[in-house]
């Protein structure tokens, strides 16, 4: 049952009817990336007169624009454009899942900010499920800086933490190797975790830390953060500023 509605438990979409209108007090354009096998990738990128960079952002696995739209309003706030999509099966998103799908499709994203952006003005943002797309992503190109919120070493890592007694090996179909892809990463590199983060293990996040090479990096440790509340922490904030500027 796990091998097959493995899907179901990773991924946690909310559907958008097409005609869906979104609504934020931000400047902002909606629009459409086609993919190579033809599915259709809904985005926000939200817009400054003078943005300082961009905020390249891969939410987590819950939900839909409508959420991470808000969500990544904080970077707006300070100055920042944003650009965040929906993944497959997500808000107004089409097309089949699959690992390398969700890797394609973030490199559709990151060549499109490339044609209005410098390469040393975008930094990659993931968080939670997006932290393994974001880190695959920074593993490939040259952004300014990659940031990771409540990352894990691995989907297997994170599995072991609530499947233990099953034989994951050989029935986890998605692997997100984090830890893999940072050891390629030649940006600075910050993350943010909490130590009560009880979806993604404190530790796990630590040894991801501790997996990368670059010199320039950073592990803020935010204590008693949970999965989804950071934002609510001095330290997550203050070391948001020291980090983008």
């Amino acid at each position: 049952m796990l091998y097959f509605l493995q899907e179901k438990l990773i991924f946690l979409p909310t559907e958008l009817e097409q005609d869906y209108s979104y609504s934020f007090p931000e400047t902002h354009q909606e629009f459409f990336l086609t993919t190579a096998d033809g599915g259709k990738l809904n985005a926000i990128h939200f817009k400054k007169d003078r943005p300082k960079g961009l905020i390249l952002y891969f939410h987590g696995n819950a939900g839909n624009l409508t959420r991470w739209g808000t969500i990544t309003s904080i970077f707006v706030e300070k100055g920042y454009d944003v650009i965040v999509m929906d993944y497959r099966t997500y808000g107004k998103s089409t097309g089949k899942l699959s690992e390398q799908a969700l890797y394609d499709d973030a490199q559709l994203f990151y060549d499109y900010a490339l044609k209005q952006y410098g390469e040393d003005a975008i930094t990659v943002y993931g968080r939670s499920l997006g932290t393994g797309i974001a880190t695959n992503l920074a593993s490939r190109n040259n952004p300014k800086s990659l940031i990771l919120e409540t990352p894990y070493f691995n989907l297997m890592d994170v599995a072991k933490n609530r499947f233990s007694f099953l034989p994951l090996k050989w029935l986890l179909k998605y692997q997100f190797l984090s830890s893999e892809y940072i050891r390629k990463v030649n940006c600075p590199i910050a993350i943010f975790h909490g130590t009560d983060d009880r979806v993604v293990p404190y530790a796990s996040g630590v040894m991801l830390y501790e997996s990368i090479l670059v010199k320039d990096k950073k592990m803020y440790t935010i204590a008693g953060g949970h999965h989804n509340n950071l934002v609510e922490f001095d330290v997550y904030l203050n070391g948001i500023d020291a980090v983008l500027e």
